[in-house]
């Protein structure tokens, strides 16, 4: 059993290493050579071209605001929502609750198309019908700036920060607040001194994973950013392998290289925190109950607050959408508008081969990537867990390390690789680099479900004769199907909406839906871009409740 044990890990050492270690090394390797196609010609050049550019200062200066700004902005909000809905008698608060991770769902680069198409300074429909209530001139908003790219990116980084902080927050012991009360302190100045000092660990985690997301972010930069000529370093490599007549693949490893250092770092800051806040665990016995903090007249407003929030992060960004894929153009909805309603934006992606031929690459990539992807993720976390060695330590820290990679950076290090065997240019590029990069999105369901599966139910199979593969095939997976499918699920939905990977290593042949739709985004085509939009959403939304319908019937026939 031991022998088994120990040979599954190393292959599975073997499997996950070149996925996630030969990219980085690529990248590495191709920072200090000359070109693709004179790979091995060590030089320090393209570091020097890189950090001697003077723009890559304002660059650099753009990111450290762009960063810093949404994951603070994403860090408060989550704060303030996990508060009103773990401790305070606000109405709706599991409505809330639900309301706060939902936006998950919604692709990045659609939410930022939605804001664009509200908020742009030219037909923005917000700043359209400002214009008209207030008799302007000119738009009073404009989405194309560093604070316009702080709001989204920060909005979109709210649901996993609210992740972070909500249980923390819930699991606060009453006894600490009740004594900062009983000792004359206010409900503000008992959050301020007692309460949010406890949960720093969990703030701080929240904070650092957003600083990752931000840093890793690239459509809010592009679809936002790019059209007020506000460069971030995300954007500022993808000028250097998307545009121009030559593409510098040496200098991009060069600039990916720092990039990737700083979000590997941030992310061992990440995991060291949360490791650490188990010492500031409050909450100890069976009969804890958060206590509830009464609102009295706040209550009224923050719930509408509160409620004007779920509007924007849910349903603003869907309905403007589908409003814009059945008008003409960009125009306030009304009955002019209603008179003017036409399939035109549809007819025209439908019928449009390189729009089909994305939708082809997606529902590929989603339905057998992912399903590889939970495959691999099984085994993976059967090693972490059950095994407990230390090559199963390595394996784990290597199954992690993908996800610090931010999308762009890794994108270019496969590229590297790939360049010089068969794969280049073809799906199946995609589907490896997909696999690399969102494998910890099914690792991390499959461990939490091999952790509530007591190891003497494996021992009675293997006592009984059956083979480790049975015992795995007729006594594990089974009882993994919540898992399976909560992996599934998210990786499927991960690889139909995925852009960062997918604009450097996709080529003619091998578009998918995200990037068929930034052209889109590129080329003003806002009513197409909006149809092919709502397309991926209904895609996204089929595949959780086809695969939630298949796991509740497979436990049903069990």
């Amino acid at each position: 059993m031991r022998e088994a044990q120990s040979r599954l890990t190393a292959v599975l050492i073997a499997i996950v290493g070149a996925l996630t270690v030969c990219p980085v090394a690529m990248l590495a390797l191709g920072s200090f050579s000359q070109g693709l196609t004179s790979f091995g010609e060590f030089t320090l050049a393209k570091y020097a071209e890189v950090y001697g550019d003077p723009a890559i200062l304002e660059v650099m200066a753009n990111t450290v605001v762009f960063v810093l700004g949404s994951s603070a902005l994403s860090t408060v909000l989550a704060i303030a929502l996990a508060y009103l809905n773990t401790r305070t008698d606000i109405p709706f608060k599991a409505l809330f609750g639900v309301v706060s991770v939902v936006p998950m769902m919604i692709p990045h680069l659609l939410f930022a198309a939605s804001w664009a198409l509200l908020l742009n300074p030219s037909n923005g429909m917000l700043n359209l019908a400002l214009m008209q209530l207030l008799s302007l001139d000119s738009a009073p908003l404009n989405i194309y700036t560093l604070g316009g790219m702080i709001l989204v990116e920060g909005l979109l980084d709210l649901p996993i920060a609210y992740l972070i902080i909500a249980p923390a927050m819930a699991s606060f012991d009453v006894t600490l607040e009740e004594s900062s009360r009983v000792a004359g302190a206010g409900p503000w100045r008992t959050l301020l001194r007692v309460t949010l000092p406890v949960l720093r660990p969990a703030i701080l985690a929240a904070l650092i994973l957003g600083i990752v997301r931000s840093l890793a972010s690239f459509a809010v930069p592009q679809v936002v950013g790019m059209p007020g000529r506000v460069r971030v370093l995300a954007t500022y490599l993808y000028e250097m392998i998307a545009t121009g007549f030559a593409t510098d693949y040496g200098k991009a490893a060069a600039l990916g290289m720092s990039v990737l250092a700083a979000s590997v770092t941030l992310i061992v800051v990440y995991r060291a925190l949360t490791a650490a806040s188990e010492k500031f665990v409050t909450v100890s016995s069976r009969g804890f109950r958060p206590s509830v903090v009464e609102l009295g007249r706040a209550r009224s407003p923050l719930f509408a607050a509160v409620a004007v929030l779920s509007l924007v992060l849910i349903v603003l960004p869907v309905a403007v959408l589908l409003y814009t894929s059945f008008v003409p153009y960009s125009m306030l909805p009304g009955a002019k508008a209603l008179g003017m309603l036409t399939l035109r934006h549809w007819q025209a992606v439908l019928t449009d081969p390189i729009s089909l031929l994305a939708l082809k690459n997606s529902l590929f990539l989603a339905v057998v990537g992912a399903t590889l992807g939970v495959a691999l993720s099984v085994f993976v976390a059967y090693a972490v867990v059950k095994v407990k060695t230390r090559a199963a330590g390595v394996l784990d820290s290597l199954s992690y390390l993908s996800f610090s990679f931010p999308g762009i950076v890794i994108g270019v290090g496969f590229m590297w690789f790939f360049v010089h065997t068969p794969l280049y240019a073809t799906i199946w590029a995609l589907l490896l680099g997909y696999i690399a990069t969102y494998l910890p999105y099914g690792i991390r369901p499959m461990s939490s479900a091999f952790i509530q599966i007591h190891s003497h139910l494996e021992e009675s199979s293997l006592v009984c004769g059956a083979s480790p593969m049975t015992t795995m095939r007729r006594i594990i997976v089974p009882l993994l199907v919540p898992g399976i499918v909560s992996g599934w699920i998210l990786m499927a939905s991960m690889f139909v909406r995925e852009l960062t990977l997918s604009v450097v290593l996709s080529r003619p042949g091998t578009e998918v839906l995200a990037v068929q739709i930034l052209r889109f985004a590129e080329d003003g085509l806002w009513g197409r871009l909006s149809a092919l939009g709502i397309v991926m959403i209904a895609i996204s939304t089929a595949l959780v409740v086809a695969a939630t319908w298949a796991g509740a019937r497979v436990r049903s026939v069990e």
